[in-house]
Parts: C-alpha cells; structure tokens; sequence
C-alpha cells in the first residue's frame, strides 16, 4: 500500500551566485524569501506563502558540469496569460515550448496547461503553468493561446 502523496513541499537548484539568484527569484519570480544561511551559501524561498512549498537555492560555484533543471510554478491562468509582459519588464525573455520568443503562452494541449517558459541566471528553466478547464485536446499538440482558444471555439481539429 503506497502512502498517499498530496503534492510536492519542497526542491533545491544548485546557482553559481547566490545573491544573484536571490535577486531573481523575489525580484523576478516574486517568491518570498524564508531564509538565507549566509555561512552554508544557501537560501530557501516559500512558493505559494508561508508553508505552502518551497525552493532552496544552494551555491556550488561555477563548477564546469552544471546541471540544468526543470520547475513549474503553479499559477491563476490570468497570471499566466499576463506574465510575457511582466518577464519583458524585468528583463527576461518569455519562452514556447521549443524555447523560441514568445508574446503569449502557449497550450499543452493534452493536459491542457496554459506555459510561458523563462530561464534563471543559471539557466534553469522555470514555467508558470496553469491547468485549463477545458477537454484535453492531445490533437493539437502545443499551439499558442489564440490558436488554442480559437480551435476550442471552432472545435475544429490541428
């Protein structure tokens, strides 16, 4: 019998620069730092408010074989759909799927999620997703928004 897992508390980055990737993740991203242990090169940000999840941020330097990983952060599919222009502002390019320049979200069509992809200093990709309520459309693949929503009042196919 497996324990019943609910969600995801908590997961950690490795970052080159630690005030750098501080600076990023509550300027950029908007996360709430909860703790910095200057003495042990990390910080811990709370996602979603206090007690909800969280990121930890550990500096290892520049050594020469960085990994690079993956996040989604869950949000509104209005801040979603807002987030190209408040990336831009901030000096950051807003991503598709494939990494090309974007000037809306796009949709994964077979869950559906509404993505704008963005890389951290360190070039993490990170993604704000959210779920749409429509019918999974695995047909359309990953289309952008207005393509999406135009499909979706057509109900035509790809």
């Amino acid at each position: 019998m497996h324990v019943p897992v609910r969600g995801l508390f908590e997961t950690h980055l490795t970052v080159s620069r630690l005030e750098a990737s501080i600076d990023f993740y509550r300027d950029v991203v908007g996360l709430e730092l909860a703790l910095m242990v200057p003495d042990r090169r990390v910080a811990f940000f709370w996602i979603g408010g206090r007690g909800q999840s969280m990121l930890g941020v550990w500096e290892v330097g520049t050594a020469p074989n960085a990994m690079r990983l993956h996040l989604a952060f869950t949000c509104e599919a209005a801040d979603v759909l807002a987030s190209p222009a408040k990336l831009r502002a901030l000096g950051v390019e807003p991503r598709g799927f494939e990494g090309e320049p974007v000037e809306e979200p796009v949709v994964l069509g077979w869950m559906p999620a509404l993505s704008v992809y963005f890389s951290d200093p360190d070039g993490h990709l990170l993604e704000y997703l959210a779920m749409l309520p429509e019918p999974a459309r695995p047909d359309l693949g990953v289309v952008s928004y207005s393509r999406w929503t135009s499909k979706r009042r057509s109900g035509g196919g790809a």
